[in-house]
């Protein structure tokens, strides 16, 4: 891979194994929009960006080259040998069909706090109402960074809000295990800090913990916001997909990468049951 810097922006060229409109848009985060003239538009860790992909370039426009090898590489995980991955993992016959189908997934390193309470809020719900949602706490409670931009905010900034203040997000009974949350990492009950530090297994009892976050949830946070591979959510798709075909479990060729072959079979599986 390699990025040069052209008029205030990042072009990447040389890089395999990355489709940035299905890393945004398979179910991992919620804050991302496609624009009309096809750019993709986000905000991250207070940043915001538009990001274009054509041919064998992607452009990050009007970013500074901090912000690309602070927030933009981790996030979309571009120092990890994908290519390699999806090699091994593909030994199984099905992650070889998902694979093929939907190459250029790669794990989003979302913001630790960012992905558990997005995830928190994700239970029962669909995408664009989990979009909503989210949306209406950033506008309520982050930072104004642009004309129609929030930040995602801190629990920090959120430490002295009860269950009422959440009511015009209309999260219903997700609201009440937001503020648990906030409340346990507030008071240090929790902390995200030596959760990713932790051995998975006590990283997932630290962050059960908190009130209506259970197996997938703290699987989802494990994955999506600490970068934990080896996590591997189970939603009704996967429970599927293991029914059908992983009986026994997954297979050995996707052991320490279990999350990314996750992320390749459920967006294989879902899109498959609606086409």
């Amino acid at each position: 891979m390699k990025h040069i810097i052209k008029n205030k922006d990042i072009i990447l060229s040389d890089i395999s194994c990355l489709d940035v409109e299905l890393c945004l848009f398979c179910g991992q985060a919620f804050r991302w929009q496609k624009k009309e003239n096809g750019a993709f538009h986000g905000v991250v860790k207070g940043r915001a960006v538009d990001i274009i992909q054509k041919e064998n370039e992607i452009i990050f426009l009007n970013t500074s080259e901090k912000d690309f090898l602070d927030i933009w590489l981790p996030y979309f995980d571009l120092e990890r040998n994908y290519e390699e991955i999806c090699k091994k993992i593909s030994e199984d016959k099905y992650i070889n069909e998902a694979a093929k189908e939907y190459y250029g997934i790669r794990i989003l390193r979302q913001d630790s706090w960012e992905a558990l309470c997005s995830f928190i809020i994700s239970q029962n719900n669909n995408i664009p109402r989990i979009s909503g949602i989210i949306g209406r706490l950033c506008e309520a409670f982050g930072d104004r960074i642009g004309e129609n931009d929030y930040s995602f905010p801190t629990y920090e900034k959120m430490k002295d809000l009860t269950v009422e203040d959440l009511a015009p997000l209309r999260a219903g009974f997700r609201s009440k295990y937001i503020i648990d949350a906030v409340q346990k990492l507030n008071s240090g009950e929790i902390s995200l800090n030596e959760i990713e530090k932790m051995p998975i297994e006590k990283a997932r009892e630290e962050l059960m913990k908190i009130k209506g976050v259970g197996a997938k949830v703290a699987e989802c946070t494990l994955l999506y916001g600490f970068g934990r591979i080896e996590a591997f959510p189970v939603d009704v798709w996967v429970k599927r997909i293991m029914a059908e075909l992983y009986e026994d479990g997954l297979p050995e060729c996707t052991k320490g990468n279990e999350g990314i072959a996750q992320q390749y079979l459920f967006h294989w599986r879902r899109n498959k049951e609606n086409k």
